[in-house]
């Protein structure tokens, strides 16, 4: 097995390929002391490294990776932003709710889509406004998942 120190200086690699898997390995670590440098990671110059940054920060279940991840929403790379949901969602930490609304507004469907999801997983009532008007998104996959958060939503807050 490699160890930690290992992995943390594989991120350094000139190679993107060895950066992506130190990454990947360091999310199924499960150590906490990968967070800071796979916070890093978010802002590699080549995408692949960045999305599985993001996913291994959703691994390592840490609560103090949700501010990096919430900056890392604002990536040029869709791919990257879907991931960041994703991690996002599996730490369940309702920081996380405002920004996500944002994302309701994003110019890929996917993204609207993975967000409303991941809202209505959170259960804030402060997404209820936002995700009411993502029901008339124009994709039909956005409006449906908004409908089903709205339904969570609802479901967590009736007295």
């Amino acid at each position: 097995m490699t160890d930690i120190t290992s992995l943390i200086a594989a991120l350094g690699s000139p190679a993107v390929k060895t950066r992506h898997d130190a990454a990947a390995q360091l999310g199924k670590s499960g150590d906490p002391s990968g967070v800071e440098p796979l916070e890093q990671a978010l802002f590699d110059a080549h995408p692949a490294v960045r999305r599985e940054a993001a996913l291994a920060l959703g691994r390592l279940d840490e609560d103090r990776a949700v501010p990096g991840l919430i900056t890392a929403l604002a990536d040029p790379d869709p791919e990257v932003r879907a991931a960041v949901i994703a991690a996002l969602g599996k730490l369940k930490d309702r920081r996380a709710v405002i920004p996500l609304t944002g994302c309701l507004n994003d110019r890929d469907d996917r993204i609207r889509a993975g967000a409303a999801e991941v809202l209505g997983s959170l259960g804030d009532q402060r997404a209820a406004g936002p995700l009411q008007i993502a029901r008339d998104d124009p994709f039909e996959g956005v409006r449906e998942a908004a409908d089903r958060a709205l339904t969570r939503i609802r479901k967590r807050h009736i007295p």
